[in-house]
């Protein structure tokens, strides 16, 4: 895979311009993209900074994010061709940090689950998950060193599982999601994928300007989660988080069993009650005018959300409200730094007619804390396993991953 890292220590050091980085990618590209299939447009002629701290640094945008030299047509034939005369605020910053957005990531329509064309670079015959497709396969196939996704369910931290990459899906609203096309304003977050914890720590920081969140790694408190609140997982998941178990211990790391009460399954339930809707109202324009031309899941989906009423919608709310204020509580009482858990049920799904399922991220999203993916080296396709910090503790998210990581590549 393409580091960020790795590209800008060429660049400071003289050895690489910022546009022959950036020619690098668009080699890459053409030499991945016919079989991955992970981009729906690309810029032919782009403006390459010459400064900046990601000067020479490529990035994919997922396409529900309006760029102004780019179409944004969300996965959809409702929004073809449809070219924003603004980029969203996401990328604009980008662009002042020197960045490139150099192309337009698959995304399923609207961001939900139909699933794309995009192909699993990591393991070949299966999903590379969703909604965020397209930025997880460029990076996880070494066409792009950066890629942006959303997560409104589990659309980043599940896909950088499957295809073998670091996902970060930060904080709420630690970025921005003006000029993002909305699926559920209280749970859509801005994410995330990069070749390492560290390329993805570097990148968030600068994005968000804050440097505080780009510390070394460091050994943690780990609280070790598995989820009651949900079907379990496969085999195979439980093993690579065992794998990472083991490498934290033998790196140095505390680890102690961590569990949540019975609130948590409440709130884990009602997050359909809020993303189905918030969603009936974010895509009501195009279920009015177009219902014919959403794909099938999704428009069944708006079909039942129209039968959900406000008052079910409040008491969700004021569910989720309650869990979040507990959940800060209880990492603090639990005096660990992190938990670590499991970031998708196993392997990804065999074919293409899924993206696989998200019950382990869900309830993450709803509390709007950040959570990172960090794959687990092993026999057969991508696993990853999930580390969550407190909300605003991004830093603590990150640095837990890169002692991961180290210690994961070390035991290996």
């Amino acid at each position: 895979m393409l580091s960020l890292l790795s590209l800008r220590a060429r660049i400071e050091a003289g050895s690489l311009t910022p546009s022959q980085a950036v020619a690098l990618t668009r080699e890459a590209m053409a030499e991945h993209e016919p079989a991955v299939r992970a981009l729906v447009a690309t810029d032919p002629d782009p403006v390459v900074p010459e400064t900046g701290p990601l000067a020479g640094i490529a990035v994919g945008i997922k396409d529900i994010i309006d760029t102004a030299h780019l179409p944004t047509q969300m996965g959809s034939t409702i929004h073809a061709g449809w070219q924003p005369r603004a980029d969203a605020a996401i990328v604009a910053r980008l662009k002042r940090l020197g960045a490139v957005p150099l192309a337009k990531t698959t995304t399923t329509a609207f961001a939900f689950i139909d699933p794309t064309e995009t192909r699993n670079p990591r393991a070949p015959g299966r999903t590379p998950g969703g909604s965020s497709s397209g930025s997880a396969a460029a990076v996880a196939a070494g066409m792009l060193p950066l890629a942006l996704g959303t997560q409104t369910g589990g659309s980043v931290i599940r896909p950088a599982a499957y295809c073998g990459v670091v996902g970060v899906k930060p904080s709420f609203r630690l970025l921005p999601t003006v000029g993002v096309k909305c699926f559920s304003w209280t749970l859509d977050t801005l994410g995330l994928f990069a070749a390492s914890a560290a390329d993805a720590a570097r990148a968030l920081a600068l994005i968000a300007g804050r440097p505080e969140i780009e510390r070394p790694a460091s050994v943690p408190r780990i609280g070790l989660l598995l989820p009651e609140y949900c079907d379990p997982a496969e085999p195979e998941a439980f093993g690579a988080l065992d794998r990472a178990r083991a490498a934290a211990e033998a790196a140095g790391a505390n680890i102690r069993a961590f569990t949540l009460p019975e609130l948590f399954k409440e709130a884990f339930d009602q997050h359909a009650t809020i993303q189905d809707f918030e969603s009936a109202q974010a895509l009501a324009w195009e279920y009015a005018a177009h219902r014919d031309d959403l794909p099938p899941l999704l428009r069944a989906h708006l079909d039942a959300a129209q039968a959900i009423d406000a008052a079910s919608y409040d008491a969700a709310r004021r569910v989720a409200h309650h869990a979040r204020r507990s959940l800060r509580d209880i990492l603090r009482s639990a005096d660990i730094d992190v938990v670590l858990t499991l970031s998708a049920p196993g392997f990804a799904p065999d074919g293409y007619a899924s993206t696989g399922d998200s019950r382990f991220n869900r309830l993450w999203t709803m509390m709007g804390v950040p959570c990172v993916t960090v794959p687990v080296p092993g026999d057969g396709p991508p696993l990853g396993v999930q580390i969550i910090a407190g909300f605003g503790h991004d830093e603590r998210a990150l640095s837990a991953a890169a002692f991961l990581e180290q210690a994961l590549a070390a035991r290996r």
